[in-house]
């Protein structure tokens, strides 16, 4: 793997001067861009990126206005920074589509571990291109990194296609939230940390609206969730 390519997005120069110093050091190549209209532009037009972060907060655009107008369609992950204490913001922007999130002030050493997380992620799981999962009406191939319901297409982030991968291995097994977080998120859970409960609900949603209404991943309360069995 070559070195990491990553756009930063965030008004504050000085953070943006902060955080390349120590990603450079660390081995990541970064862009910045201090403007969210500038990034929008930059990520319509080049291909050059592997990753990019998006601060919430800026003028003109927000970082979650930024990410509305990029997905669906756009598979870049995305992690956002934070600089509210609340998980509305969080919570918009997981459902919006972005992998992961961290609040500001952030750890530059934090920051680095989310950005290998998310991209460890990204091109994982790779096993054989004959391992495709069938689950129903529902068709995952890994090695494609593609999920179909009768030959349609599911938009999925790469989170979220995680999280579908991990139920269909263990279709009828309880997953607890800290499994999926660990597994879909290369980190431990954390108190007060939603973000997988949002990624499966997430692919919930996204399942219903192509394969109907039927409920096929249940919550089991103070456990976790679970993937029905395919009755057919």
């Amino acid at each position: 793997m070559g070195v990491s390519h990553i756009l930063l997005v965030d008004d504050d120069q000085e953070l943006t001067e902060l955080l390349s110093d120590y990603l450079e050091a660390e081995g990541v190549r970064v862009s910045v861009s201090n403007s969210a209209m500038n990034a929008l532009e930059r990520l319509q037009t080049e291909d050059a990126f592997d990753l990019a972060v998006f601060d919430i907060m800026m003028p003109e655009m927000s970082g979650l206005e930024l990410l509305q107008q990029l997905r669906p369609g756009f598979q870049l992950p995305v992690i956002m920074l934070t600089g509210r204490g609340g998980d509305i913001d969080r919570i918009l922007g997981l459902e919006m589509g972005a992998d992961d999130y961290l609040s500001k002030p952030c750890n530059p050493r934090e920051l680095l571990a989310r950005i290998r997380a998310v991209l460890r992620r990204a091109k994982q799981p790779e096993p054989s291109v004959a391992n495709i999962l069938k689950h129903g009406k529902i068709e995952l191939d890994p090695s494609k990194r593609e999920v179909l319901i009768d030959t349609r297409v599911v938009d999925l982030t790469s989170a979220e296609f995680n999280v579908l991968y991990q139920f269909m291995q263990r279709p009828g097994e309880i997953l607890s939230k800290s499994e999926l977080t660990e597994k879909v998120l290369h980190r431990p859970l954390t108190a007060y940390d939603r973000a997988i409960d949002v990624h499966v609900s997430r692919v919930r949603q996204k399942i219903a609206s192509c394969a109907g209404p039927q409920d096929l991943i249940k919550t089991v309360r103070g456990e976790g969730y679970l993937l029905v069995r395919d009755s057919a």
